[in-house]
């Protein structure tokens, strides 16, 4: 399966109070892979709002992946999870469900090769500049990101101060894709 190049990440503090209305602009900007990334919410609540993510991906034909909670990925039917660095290993996710689609947060040549080796589909790769969604993150650069794609064979997004701009420069530089908060706000 090809993956979109597009992968919105959600933020409800920066979507506002319309936060489904903010997330329909962005799919019919395009933007085919969305991340339900609500850590903050109680189960209940990210179950009921996973529905309607899901509803509205559904509609666009986009792709769905819960962060870390696999438990809501299966309730809701998501494409799919992305795990965090210190989460457990892609290949668990694999193994249950063969079918899913394994996203993976990178941060360095090492945990990208670590994420590849377990299974993961694909990774986004950050911060490869300076962000406002991470401001005490050192930046990684567009060195380690041409670095890690060519030595990985999954998809590779960069993520963190990504701007429509810079884009360009991400992918001359080996991404496969562009992951983002703010970007697809603009």
């Amino acid at each position: 399966m090809e993956l979109p190049r597009l992968y919105a990440i959600t933020d409800r503090k920066k979507y506002g109070e319309n936060f489904l209305e903010t997330l329909e602009k962005i799919l019919k900007k395009g933007v085919r892979m969305v991340q339900l990334r609500e850590k903050d919410l109680k189960d209940r609540e990210l179950y009921k709002l996973a529905k309607e993510v899901r509803a509205l991906t559904k509609k666009y034909k986009a792709l769905l992946l819960i962060n870390e909670r696999f438990d809501i990925a299966l309730a809701v039917e998501a494409d799919g999870v992305h795990l965090p660095e210190q989460s457990f290993p892609p290949s668990v996710v694999k193994r249950v469900n063969p079918n899913f689609i394994v996203g993976f947060s990178a941060h360095s040549l090492e945990s990208a090769k670590y994420a590849e080796k377990e299974g993961a589909d694909f990774i986004t790769l950050s911060p490869i500049f300076k962000t406002s969604s991470h401001p005490e993150a050192q930046p990684i650069g567009l060195k380690t990101l041409k670095e890690v794609s060519e030595k990985v064979n999954i998809p590779v997004y960069a993520l963190g101060g990504i701007t429509w701009e810079k884009i360009k420069v991400c992918y001359k530089n080996g991404a496969y894709g562009i992951a983002g908060i703010s970007m697809f706000l603009e």
